[in-house]
């Protein structure tokens, strides 16, 4: 980004963390989510800690659905409120586009954290070193990208299909298919106390570079029709 670019991201990433104080809608509606699904699997499982390969799964599956509740609403307050064209007119697509995917991004490595603690409150995993924390926080890192990256795109080209369609979702999901799969083996892997592929961890920081810059690209497209 050229440097009115990068301010201007700034400018995007500060007006989304101030109006996200202020209504509070959709961490509320991310966090409650994360809580209410841990805390029913906990009871499901009778506090039996499930196996490494499931626990991975559940993490992920809860992540997911947590992050579409958040993201998906990436261009709600604009759309609610009519301000989608001012927005527009003053702002500049490669601007809005950074602005809102390192507030997503933000929002969702905070989500993680959050949905990782409950894990281990609720369901219990352990690993085996710091060495091997350190690459479960990378897996999560490099997977909350993708999802960060691909929500922020996919919420523009459905900002005008209605909050109640499941379009985001559908969309969605083959997007991010690359990213979530490697993760859910590195972190099976890591909840088994084997050592991750790395090559499996490269692909996914190749392919959130290359999603990153090519959803960059085409809202540049997409910003025009909103």
């Amino acid at each position: 980004m050229q440097r009115s670019g990068s301010a201007g991201a700034k400018r995007i990433f500060r007006r989304e963390l101030t109006t996200a104080l202020r209504s509070r809608s959709a961490w509320t509606a991310m966090l409650m989510f994360s809580l209410t699904a841990i805390a029913a699997l906990s009871f499901a499982l009778r506090g039996a800690p499930p196996e490494p390969q499931v626990a991975a799964g559940l993490l992920w599956v809860v992540l997911f659905f947590s992050a579409e509740a958040g993201v998906g609403r990436a261009f709600y307050e604009e759309a609610a409120s009519g301000t989608l064209l001012a927005l527009r007119i003053y702002a500049a697509a490669q601007a809005v586009f950074f602005g809102k995917f390192f507030y997503a991004l933000f929002m969702l490595a905070a989500l993680a954290a959050f949905d990782v603690a409950l894990f281990q409150i609720f369901l219990g995993f352990s690993l085996a070193d710091a060495f091997a924390m350190l690459l479960f926080f990378l897996v999560v890192f490099l997977g909350v990208w993708g999802l960060a990256a691909a929500g922020v795109i996919i919420s523009a080209l459905t900002v005008g299909a209605g909050a109640k369609s499941g379009l985001f979702s559908v969309l969605l999901l083959p997007v991010v298919l690359p990213v979530f799969l490697p993760a859910l083996n590195l972190t099976g892997e890591l909840f088994t106390q084997r050592l991750p592929s790395f090559s499996l961890l490269g692909a996914m920081a190749l392919y959130d570079l290359i999603l990153t810059l090519g959803a960059s690209w085409l809202f540049d497209f997409v910003w025009q029709e909103v």
